[in-house]
């Protein structure tokens, strides 16, 4: 199938992510594969060395530009989140693959002697223990798990620490999220697929204890079970994700962790719109709180299926640098990506457009901001008008940029987010 439709100039992006036929109010797509546009399977083998040494920078301009064909996409994405070193040889990276798979499956076996819903096929959704960790003998429960299985018997006396407690909350939290994620699609009519990720997030929960769970994350791992066959392998591509974006999910008492972007967001919008930034505070939208669902999940709620993978690659490629490998493979989670590695002892070549844009202009020292805030200041820039004129209040804000779902065009906005960093850069610079 898909060699016969490489064929054919301009095949929309969502006919590779089969749409479940009475769903029919989803986002169009609006992104198409073209040949000679899109990163093809032929041109990405032909980036490799006979050893597999991969010179990324031959392929970075096509997939900014054009995307990437469906049947790579997932094997691209490990190099652009930094699953591999490109400077790694096919052995090499067969190694780490193997080590990796065996690392997750310990890490499951740990959460499955937790809880024996891991790895059942079984997805929870009710509550299966109080507060203070005693088990919940909830019907629900019940009859979602197996025959003369009893899930919920303690494997021993000892009462459950608190970690383990926190987890076991999470896991039916996970269930229902699992089951409203990409529903509209055929793939996961599958219960196995359905499984997949509910057995993803409840490891990741487990191994990153510090943010565990949180409402968002099956949006952000989805696209890494469609695209990669391994259960451990979409595991780590969604791991290296999360390295960019769980500070985003860090909160506290006081705060969430998006806060941050968003207080960048107010700043740009007041650098490169600031009539639109005094309007917007003037409504009470100082805080900018009507942004929140863009960066948590990326646009996934805007855009189609297949565009928001294009727009995710769009902005990977922009962003990349080659070091993120070395930085990730450093014990413990980095909340964002290494700040201060860009530049140093290696050609800019190397780098994504954005990223070398930032070079150039001499990283602050609080570190290069991302490119997804220059993408939702974009948004807001192609709104401007429309938010001068007909917002009274933050209620006509969330309505006019509700509007955009369905309507976004991923690559017009990547191409905004560029134009306003430049001038971002350059109002900035300023005295």
């Amino acid at each position: 199938m898909l060699p016969s439709m490489w064929k054919d100039s301009g095949v929309p992006a969502d006919d590779f992510y089969q749409v479940r036929p009475e769903c029919t109010d989803v986002p169009k797509t609006k992104f198409k594969i073209r040949n000679g546009k899109t990163l093809s399977a032929r041109r990405w083998q032909a980036a490799f060395s006979p050893e597999g040494y991969l010179e990324m920078a031959t392929v970075l301009g096509r997939i900014q530009r054009g995307g990437i064909h469906p049947s790579i996409r997932g094997e691209v994405w490990e190099f652009l989140l930094g699953c591999y070193d490109p400077k790694s040889s096919f052995d090499e990276r067969e190694q780490i693959r193997q080590k990796r798979r065996i690392q997750y499956m310990r890490w499951k076996q740990e959460c499955k002697e937790m809880d024996a819903h891991v790895g059942s096929g079984i997805i929870v959704t009710a509550p299966l223990i109080t507060e203070d960790g005693q088990p919940i003998n909830d019907p629900l429960v019940l009859q979602q798990s197996a025959p003369r299985q009893n899930f919920n018997a303690p494997s021993s006396d000892q009462p459950l620490e608190k970690p383990v407690i926190d987890w076991k909350l999470t896991l039916h939290q996970i269930g229902l999220d699992v089951l409203r994620t990409d529903r509209t699609l055929v793939f996961y009519e599958s219960k196995e697929n359905l499984s997949k990720l509910w057995d993803i997030l409840a490891v990741y929960a487990w191994i990153d204890k510090d943010v565990g769970y949180c409402q968002g994350m099956s949006d952000l791992c989805s696209p890494m079970i469609i695209l990669l066959d391994d259960e451990a392998d979409s595991f780590w591509v969604f791991e290296r994700l999360m390295r960019r974006l769980r500070g985003n999910f860090r909160c506290t008492e006081r705060s969430v962790g998006v806060e941050n972007q968003l207080q960048t967001l107010a700043s740009i919008t007041q650098v490169v719109d600031p009539k639109l930034h005094q309007h917007l505070d003037a409504l009470g939208g100082g805080d900018y709180l009507f942004a929140f669902r863009m960066f948590m999940v990326l646009f996934r709620r805007e855009l189609s299926f297949g565009d928001s993978l294009y727009l995710w690659e769009m902005m990977w490629a922009l962003e990349y640098d080659p070091d993120i490998f070395s930085v990730y493979e450093e014990p413990g989670f980095a909340s964002e990506k290494a700040e201060g590695s860009k530049g140093k002892g290696k050609s800019t070549r190397q780098l994504g457009k954005f990223e070398r844009e930032n070079v150039r202009s001499g990283v602050p020292a609080e570190g290069p901001l991302p490119i997804s805030v220059f993408l939702v200041a974009s948004v807001l820039k192609d709104k401007s008008a429309k938010l001068m004129t007909e917002a009274r209040g933050i209620d006509d804000v969330v309505k006019i940029l509700n509007d955009i779902t369905g309507n976004l065009d991923a690559k017009k906005a990547c191409s905004g987010a560029m134009k306003l960093h430049k001038k971002y850069l350059k109002k900035a610079k300023k005295p």
